[in-house]
């Protein structure tokens, strides 16, 4: 008689590796990271290099959560506009605030609802008009970025008051209140996704858009949701920039958005849809943030901490090839 162990044998381990990776693969990759740069330079661990990281992280960190919502949502979905979105909502934010005299306060909001007209502008287009993710977030980041630079001329808006910059510069203790308003924003998605109506029906609409669609959930109002939050965060993340360098530039948030994308795939959110969690993007998040920070610290020239970076991104491409292959399954 044939026996059938080995074959048991061969389906299981392919399931624990899946497992291994999408839940402990990451903190395993951070933990032996840390071990020769902590022997190379003992100072990683300082309090002061620390909360560097954390308040280097912030920026990334808000894109990364709109990037999450995009990807879940499936049909392709990426944005590659929220870089171009937060310096255009950080512009004309700041803009009213110090050339036009407006409060600090009404500046802000202008500044997240612009971020909110973005973000629906590419829902429509993406959901209504059924032109692709890539070409319709690519043509508002060029576009986008124009208006920046027409609106501007170039030019940084400069000297932003101090309310506006105590942002960054004030906090609880020596944590800063942008460390704060990220960890926020990572709890609040992280609900949302988990423990709302909107998270189950964004979950099913990325997994299997025409078994949601026959359920009775409106693909188009969830999908243009996502975009929505993703440019409001965008926007946010335009705040938390400006505050921190006391200007807002038109160039500011150039390449970020390939860099949000890159943490949330690297974190296990699937380019395929309908899978991914906030507490792996965070991680992707923190990852990326360590290369960094250790490739500073120990004084690695920018043109291979642009190869590691490529590698990096391809690397959790293949991941997520991994994850949802079939064989995996």
């Amino acid at each position: 008689m044939v026996q059938n162990p080995p074959l048991k044998k061969e389906i299981l381990m392919p399931k624990i590796l899946k497992a291994f990776i999408g839940s402990y693969g990451l903190v395993f990759v951070i933990l032996i990271f840390c071990i020769p740069v902590t022997i190379i330079r003992p100072v990683f661990w300082s309090w002061g290099n620390l909360s560097n990281i954390l308040v280097q992280m912030t920026v990334i960190g808000v894109l990364t959560m709109g990037q999450v919502f995009v990807l879940i949502s499936g049909g392709g979905g990426i944005d590659l506009s929220v870089g171009s979105t937060l310096a255009f909502s950080a512009i004309l934010g700041a803009g009213l605030i110090r050339n036009s005299g407006f409060p600090v306060w009404a500046g802000l909001l202008v500044t997240l609802l612009t971020g909110i007209a973005v973000g629906a502008f590419n829902g429509l287009i993406i959901t209504k008009i059924k032109i692709s993710p890539l070409i319709t977030t690519l043509a508002v980041q060029t576009a986008v970025r124009g208006l920046v630079m027409i609106y501007t001329g170039g030019a940084d808006v400069t000297n932003m008051p101090r309310a506006y910059t105590d942002i960054v510069s004030k906090g609880i203790g020596s944590i800063s209140w942008s460390v704060v308003i990220t960890f926020a924003i990572f709890f609040i998605t992280m609900v949302i996704l988990r423990y709302t109506r909107y998270g189950r029906e964004l979950y099913a609409v990325g997994g299997n858009e025409y078994a949601a669609n026959v359920s009775g959930i409106n693909v188009t109002k969830i999908r243009i949701a996502a975009y929505t939050a993703c440019g409001l965060l965008a926007s946010v993340a335009g705040i938390i920039t400006t505050a921190r360098l006391y200007t807002a530039g038109p160039r500011a948030g150039t390449g970020m958005e390939l860099t949000a994308i890159s943490a949330a795939v690297i974190g296990g959110t699937s380019l395929a849809g309908g899978k991914g969690y906030v507490s792996g993007a965070v991680l992707g998040v923190i990852f990326l943030q360590i290369i960094d920070n250790t490739t500073n610290l120990m004084a690695i020239p920018a043109a291979y901490v642009s190869a590691l970076k490529g590698a990096i991104i391809l690397g959790a491409a293949i991941l997520d090839r991994i994850r949802s292959s079939d064989k995996f399954k």
